[in-house]
């Protein structure tokens, strides 16, 4: 019987679960014996048993400016990624060390600014992102919390350490996928999945109430899950979390604002809500405060957020922290505060602010990976290598007219994993990233272990994103 495996090439990539030389990995061998034994067409009998589980639950994903509709269900992969329990020991270290040294620093920006005194991150790059809220420096949060929920990227360098792409510490997305693969995967691949030892996720949305409950001093507080609404690209997410959660999902028309106190509307009269676990940027929050026409959020809610009387999960004015300038300062901030060298590294970035990192950005353009500081999702992004002469022309005039909102990375050649194409009923090496999820109470930071796994199904692909053809694996960290 041909064994699904047996096209696989490795490539020139540091892959996942095979070495240089084609050996499995000691950590996938359970797997790949399994596969070894595994015909195309068996496999494909799997896929498509996976493809009907996540079209009868209506796992989707929504796509901005998408001519094929708004809807789609999210790409998955039946591969798993798998790592092993020590290697993921480093990673949980890593990711605490790097929460922990980001909420110091938001805490420091809003207060003392003791940072930018001693002049460790230059002020005028947190003064002029668009995240930074000046209007609430002096407020105190509860427990000194500022990110409650934060989603970190990572990527294996091709020197096989994990490296930080970015922070996501507004509103973090992802973690529904993380869940709904594991429930499909424990279906189509039960016994190796058993044989494995892997660790569980399916606690998170537990843990995530439990968390954001422990942050207030009330005896029994209510939380509730706020939605930009149905056109939300997460809204499945949003929806999803609030059921496995067991608290309420409502939109900014649901609440009101009465003598600053929040409450949701319900048949029976008004209810009292203490913490808001928001799926929303701050710009769309208050209408009396940030965006003057937003309709999606709730007049009055920051009167309630300054008097203490409602706890934001995450708090106003995180995102200054996932500025992606900000970003290369973090093994800085890290050392500030903590004493300590960063465990998990940072891609090599340059700031176009920067006098002599512009002048390299431009002169290397076309080997350069250009982002703008404060999107997302793969957008406003240029990959060099790929681009044409107008679509790098473009991108020096917008450098050059403001460079602090743009960095550029070098074209990192990030790990790949075996990835199966139903279309050619084999495997393909493609590119893959990681974000795990990470939850702070004031107490205790604890790391989802193994988080979203981000392929880049298009062949050759280094674009994980969903909303640019990318999709997802399930991610086993193993218990031993």
């Amino acid at each position: 019987m041909k064994s699904v495996l047996t096209p696989y090439e490795v490539g020139p990539h540091y892959d996942e679960m095979f070495t240089a030389e084609g050996v499995p990995r000691e950590h996938y061998q359970k797997l790949v014996q399994f596969l070894e034994h595994l015909s195309p067409e068996q496999l494909s009998q799997r896929v498509q048993a996976a493809q009907a589980a996540f079209l009868e639950r209506g796992v989707t994903f929504g796509v901005y400016g998408s001519s094929e509709g708004t809807e789609k269900i999210f790409p998955f992969d039946i591969i798993p990624r798998i790592i092993a329990a020590q290697e993921w020991e480093q990673v949980e270290r890593g990711l605490v060390q790097r929460l922990l040294a980001l909420n110091l620093f938001l805490k420091d920006i809003y207060h003392d600014q003791l940072i930018l005194k001693d002049k460790v991150v230059p002020e005028e790059l947190v003064y002029s992102s668009t995240q930074y809220r000046p209007e609430f420096r002096g407020l105190d949060v509860p427990r000194d919390v500022y990110v409650h929920v934060c989603g970190t990227d990572l990527i294996r360098h091709p020197d096989g350490s994990y490296r930080v792409l970015e922070d996501n510490l507004r509103v973090p997305s992802g973690v529904s996928y993380v869940l709904e693969n594991r429930r499909v995967m424990k279906q189509v691949f039960p016994a190796v999945f058993e044989n494995n030892q892997v660790r569980t996720v399916v606690d998170y949305p537990q843990r995530l109430l439990q968390s954001l409950r422990q942050i207030s001093s009330l005896p029994d507080p209510s939380v509730v899950v706020l939605t930009p609404g149905v056109y939300n690209s997460a809204y499945f997410e949003h929806t999803f979390l609030a059921l496995q959660m067991g608290a309420e999902l409502v939109e900014g028309r649901d609440l009101v604002v009465e003598n600053d106190r929040v409450y949701a509307k319900t048949i029976e009269g008004l209810r009292p809500v203490d913490i808001i676990y928001r799926r929303m940027d701050d710009d769309f929050l208050d209408p009396e405060v940030f965006r003057k026409d937003s309709t999606l959020g709730i007049p009055g809610l920051m009167r309630a957020y300054r008097k203490g009387r409602v706890i934001l999960a995450n708090a106003i004015g995180t995102g200054v922290a996932d500025d992606k300038v900000i970003y290369t300062y973090v093994p800085d901030i890290i050392r500030y505060y903590l004493g300590e060298e960063a465990v998990l590294q940072n891609v090599e970035t340059f700031r176009a602010e920067d006098a002599s990192h512009l002048a390299y950005i431009l002169e290397h353009m076309p080997e350069l990976v250009v982002k703008e500081a404060d999107n997302s999702g793969g957008y406003g992004m240029l990959i060099g290598p790929r681009a044409t002469k107008a679509e790098l022309a473009l991108f020096r005039e917008k450098v050059l007219a403001e460079p602090r909102k743009y960095l550029a990375q070098p074209v990192v050649n990030f790990s790949r994993h075996p990835t199966y194409y139903p279309e050619d009923q084999a495997l393909f090496g493609c590119h893959i990233d990681l974000r795990p999820y990470i939850l702070n109470n004031g107490e205790d930071i604890w790391v989802m272990p193994g988080g979203l796994t981000r392929v880049a199904l298009k062949k050759g692909s280094l674009v994980v994103n969903s909303s640019q053809g990318g999709g997802s694996k399930d991610t086993w960290v193993l218990d031993h």
